[in-house]
């Protein structure tokens, strides 16, 4: 059998640290899912340095284990994305604040001729029935902003982590991605543009995950900081496209 026959239609990569605790009911979600659907289909864990039982969680539930030994979102979701074998590849966060239903939302925007098709929580259309506290969602407006006016231009929410590729375009923007903390997304995009690929910026139902592991504040700072470098690494040619 040839690799293109061999190949699933969908990936899915989930980065996964210390997540022994939900991570269960999470993948059998996704499995129960994609078992309905017609297509082939495989689940990759992302083991991103976890100290707890993640990886023999995954495992039971008989899906892939990929170990990233260097903590950060940005690497986990850069291995997973690039180990991959699917026709697309999709990378959700392990809490499924995004449904894994919402990816036939992503699906018919790819079809409908965009490159890259992203879950957006700031639409009009979005259906949020449990929202962030008010203050987490300030601090994001006010982030997004300033990503908007430096880096990534049109978007208005690209942190959801809920985002569809294709394959060959996820191997190019991936291979090139350097940011291993939360600013990949906006480096991801922002070579997108830089590339001309056209992103669809999809509503999507979204849940507050009361065990969120992002620090607003501190993960914004840092990641502030991160577009000054993906702007400077751009002006540098450091991204090899």
């Amino acid at each position: 059998m040839s690799e293109t026959t061999a190949r699933p239609f969908l990936s899915v990569v989930i980065p996964a640290y210390n997540e022994e605790g939900r991570l269960g009911p999470s993948l059998a979600r996704v499995k129960d899912y994609l078992a309905a659907q017609t297509y082939q289909s495989e689940v990759l864990v992302v083991d991103n340095a976890s100290t707890d039982r993640t990886s023999d969680v995954a495992r039971s539930a008989g899906v892939e284990v990929v170990q990233e030994p260097k903590r950060g979102k940005g690497a986990a979701v850069r291995t997973g994305m690039l180990a991959a074998r699917g026709e697309y590849v999709l990378f959700s966060d392990a809490d499924l604040s995004t449904p894994i239903e919402e990816v036939e939302h992503l699906m018919a925007a790819l079809e409908a001729g965009r490159d890259i098709a992203i879950a957006s929580r700031a639409l009009p259309e979005s259906r949020l029935p449990v929202r962030q506290p008010w203050y987490r969602e300030l601090v994001g407006r006010v982030g997004n902003i300033l990503v908007r006016l430096v880096a990534v231009r049109s978007i208005t929410d690209t942190q959801c982590g809920f985002k569809l590729f294709p394959r060959e375009i996820a191997q190019r923007l991936f291979g090139a991605q350097r940011m291993g903390g939360i600013a990949f997304d906006m480096e991801v995009l922002f070579l997108a543009q830089r590339l001309g690929m056209k992103i669809a910026e999809v509503p999507v139902t979204w849940v507050d995950s009361p065990d969120t592991r992002i620090s607003r504040v501190r993960d914004s700072l840092d990641a502030l900081k991160d577009l000054a470098r993906i702007r400077i690494n751009w002006l540098l040619r450091r991204y090899r496209l």
